[in-house]
């Protein structure tokens, strides 16, 4: 056993020494991408590096901007989070400025509808937010449900009878609801008539009592990229989800051989949310051309639409766009109109939404 043992270790030591040359003779500039779950095409990381053989990439994901936002002392040179937590880190002075003589292809591409959207409440900070961060994927929050099990209207935009699915007792351990604050609060206040950036008192109390009341009735599924999966395979029958993760759904129905006992429609209530994912450097990052580089790679229009079509989420880049199937461009859900998103909101930010949606959302959670 003795020269067994010391043959392992020896051909460990040989390995590891051999790991070291070869981490000792790579001499590629270290490129930290700090991104969501599922939320890149699967070829993406490696083109990138044969187009920049000077960086080796290291990449990590996370699943909400609350719990990428504790990790931020770490340090990254790439972090796509969403609008509201972008003007968050603005303020905090988390990011930094973007140079945009080295972004030359999201100057071509970009579609300049973004130049004029809300941002933040602060309509100062709101024009500052292009300064630090770029589109990269974008989306609007509705319904994904099974039409033949869940009765929705068509053509209803009304949140009350959308959301009203949720919260219906008949659908009792069939809902999936996204794991992530503002999401989740954001659907009860919609359903209850309620800005999605309340902070009164009673209209806060009374979504918290509803999915308290959710929670304990419907026993929902709590989730991200699981709802996903849960509701192609049949295992649930409706769910929160970004207008992107429809579309998702339906390509794994279709990997997995099809199935027409299963017919998911997604619904878009007005007065909901639309949110823009974006790509920006943070203040300490250690690779800030890198950071540039990978930015202005991923706005390559072929890229673009590769990494669109692979996580299903609405592309900012024109070009890209224009190669779409048009049964997608020309989907409202998916590319609204400017009407429609006169009717939607993004979640604003600062200190006391954080701590009091923060407050909410752990109650919920805590709640038998």
């Amino acid at each position: 056993m003795k020269n067994i043992k010391r043959f392992v270790s020896a051909a460990v030591c040989a390995s590891l020494l051999a790991m070291s040359a070869f981490t000792a003779c790579d001499s590629r500039q270290e490129l930290i991408i700090y991104n969501w779950g599922e939320y890149i095409a699967e070829d993406t990381i490696a083109k990138f590096e044969a187009a920049y053989p000077q960086y080796r990439v290291i990449y990590r994901t996370f699943e909400t901007n609350e719990t990428m936002y504790p990790n931020l002392d770490n340090t990254y040179d790439v972090i796509i989070p969403s609008e509201y937590m972008v003007c968050r880190l603005i303020n905090e002075e988390r990011i930094q400025p973007l140079d945009m003589s080295m972004l030359p292809n999201v100057t071509s591409y970009m579609d300049p509808m973004f130049n004029n959207m809300t941002y933040s409440q602060d309509a100062e900070l709101s024009a500052e937010v292009l300064d630090y961060a770029i589109p990269y994927l974008y989306c609007t929050v509705g319904l994904v449900y099974d039409a033949n099990r869940v009765d929705i209207p068509e053509g209803t935009t009304d949140p009350a009878i959308i959301w009203g699915a949720l919260f219906d007792e008949a659908n009792a351990g069939n809902v999936g609801m996204y794991d992530s604050m503002r999401e989740s609060i954001g659907v009860a206040l919609n359903y209850l008539g309620y800005s999605i950036n309340s902070l009164n008192d009673d209209e806060l109390a009374e979504a918290m009592q509803l999915l308290i009341d959710q929670k304990t009735n419907l026993n929902p599924t709590y989730g991200v990229d699981n709802l996903k999966d849960k509701m192609a395979s049949g295992e649930m029958a409706l769910s929160v989800a970004w207008s992107g993760d429809h579309i998702v759904m339906l390509d794994r129905i279709a990997e997995l051989g099809g199935n027409d006992d299963i017919d998911l429609r997604f619904v878009l209530p007005e007065g909901s949310n639309y949110s823009v994912d974006m790509m920006c450097i943070p203040s300490n990052a250690a690779n800030y051309e890198g950071a540039h580089d990978f930015i202005n790679f991923m706005y390559d229009p072929d890229i673009a639409l590769e990494n669109c079509e692979y996580v299903g989420y609405s592309t900012p880049n024109v070009a890209a766009r224009d190669m779409l199937d048009p049964e997608i461009s020309g989907n409202v859900y998916y590319y609204p109109t400017e009407e429609i998103f006169s009717t939607l909101e993004v979640y604003y930010s600062s200190s006391e939404y954080e701590e009091r949606y923060a407050e909410i959302w752990n109650t919920v959670k805590a709640s038998a």
